[in-house]
């Protein structure tokens, strides 16, 4: 077993042993799932499929229902134990199990909904299509907020007709497995089942046959390696995966409101949310004032109520590589960017200036509370460099123009732009990532159509005879 000194999630072949990321205590020990359980968990879900899919939609929706009552008793228990290993705080984690109860309600609406579409031909004819379950889905899913997310994966999933493996993070093993079994005490046998265990677990079940869907949310090397085991076994992939999202500050916004956009973007959930801010073009007209309020905003952060640790170590010490190497190729220290001394994997809200394309804090997905600021002569600079990025998770705009809001529009190649707000969104909102920030619909009511496949149907009445 590692220590606290070294990391706060140690993975064997056998075993994961979590430690919590603000003081280095021991959370527990799970043991990881065998090749031979891989397996039969593959198997058991195959054997289920075909009742569960003859099974009435309506059926599906009210068992559904009733999984998504039983996490809502046992909201509390998980978000402290989502607390222990991931440092989340435990409000910010009770919030996120019922953001997931709430998905699960949803989609116990939304499925027995789903259909297909009448076509239009003969008269004598009758053409439509059928929207049918896919079969066995493999989810793997993230640690950053582990009940929302698989929430989202598991409840598209089963309410559609499909049977499901679930892997959830290594670094979170203990939620993951206590969901499962609150889950699956509302399925039947074989719908839901959850394997712990770390890469090898997650690589053997991609590349295993009899698997229909492979759905990710992680980073975006692993969801290419999962791309490519699909090219071989033709499983359908749905996956979210890293993202590098730019924020640009147009010279009409008021730099301080600006300012606590960016911080809240940046900072939020110490960094560790995919549609992060983790890049910012400022025009110079407003660059001062902007980087001074937003020095303020981490400050306050770093000197009141603090923020919650990084997940472990190993997250903390890339980050600060990434800083540490930004530095030392020009980038300028304005606030922050110091490993604290103490227990646990605390990392202090950063802000950076001088920044330019080939640092690291701005090329690659820094997942930390870093805000690296690059000034920009004008809007349109600030676009174009937006645009020049390998991810397409999503962007945020801000400016008081109806023309520069058109323009992001049209020249950002994103799967979600939002403008005037970092985390704004309606209910039930859904987006394609582009690039190497992944492919399909992963969350809202066009999830469901990525968990069915269509068959398209003609039905004409044979000649009369004689």
């Amino acid at each position: 077993m590692t220590t606290a000194a070294a990391t706060t999630a140690a993975t064997t072949a056998d075993e994961l042993t979590v430690l919590d990321p603000r003081d280095g205590s021991t959370v527990g020990t799970v043991r990881c799932a065998s090749e031979d359980e891989v397996r039969a968990a593959v198997a058991a879900a195959r054997a289920a499929a075909r009742e569960w899919a003859w099974t009435a939609p309506e059926q599906r929706g009210a068992v559904l229902r009733s999984a998504a009552d039983r996490l809502a008793e046992h909201a509390q228990e998980l978000a402290e134990l989502n607390a222990r290993e991931t440092g989340k705080p435990v409000d910010e984690a009770l919030g996120g199990v019922r953001a997931g109860v709430g998905t699960l309600r949803q989609y116990a609406e939304l499925g027995p909904v789903h259909r297909g579409h009448s076509l239009r031909g003969h008269v004598l004819a009758a053409d439509w299509t059928v929207a049918e379950p896919r079969g066995v889905v493999v989810a793997l899913t993230p640690w950053n907020d582990p009940v929302a997310v698989a929430a989202g994966l598991l409840g598209a999933a089963v309410v559609t007709g499909n049977t499901v493996v679930h892997k959830p993070s290594e670094r979170c093993p203990h939620v993951g497995a206590r969901m499962g079994e609150i889950l699956a005490e509302a399925l039947p046998e074989g719908v839901l089942t959850t394997v712990d265990g770390g890469a090898e677990v997650g690589e053997l079940l991609t590349g295993l046959p009899g698997v229909d869907v492979l759905a990710h949310v992680g980073s975006t090397a692993t969801g290419e390696r999962i791309a490519r085991a699909a090219a071989a076994t033709g499983a359908h992939v749905i996956r979210e995966n890293g993202g590098n999202d730019a924020l640009v500050v147009d010279d009409d916004v008021d730099p301080a409101w600006a300012a606590s956009q960016a911080a809240l973007g940046a900072f939020a959930n110490t960094g560790q949310i995919c549609v992060a801010v983790e890049r910012i073009y400022v025009h110079r007209a407003v660059a001062e004032p902007f980087l001074a309020a937003l020095a303020e905003e981490a400050r306050r952060r770093n000197t009141a109520d603090g923020l919650a640790p990084l997940v472990d170590r190993r997250m903390r010490n890339e980050v600060h590589r990434q800083v540490s190497e930004s530095v030392g190729r020009g980038a300028v220290v304005v606030e922050g960017a110091r490993v604290p001394e103490g227990p646990g994997a605390f990392y202090p809200a950063t802000v950076l200036r001088e920044c330019s394309r080939p640092m690291p804090v701005m090329t690659e997905e820094t997942f930390g509370p870093v805000a690296p600021v690059q000034v920009v002569e004008t809007f349109e600079e600030g676009l174009r460099l937006a645009a020049e990025d390998r991810y397409g998770l999503a962007a945020t705009v801000l400016t008081g123009r109806i023309a520069h809001a058109q323009r992001a529009v049209a020249e950002l190649p994103v799967g979600t732009l939002k403008i005037n707000n970092v985390f704004g969104g309606a209910p039930g909102g859904s987006a394609q990532p582009r690039r190497a920030s992944g492919a399909g619909f992963g969350y809202g009511p066009e999830l469901l159509g990525e968990m069915t496949q269509v068959k398209v149907v003609h039905l004409e009445m044979p000649p009369a005879q004689g």
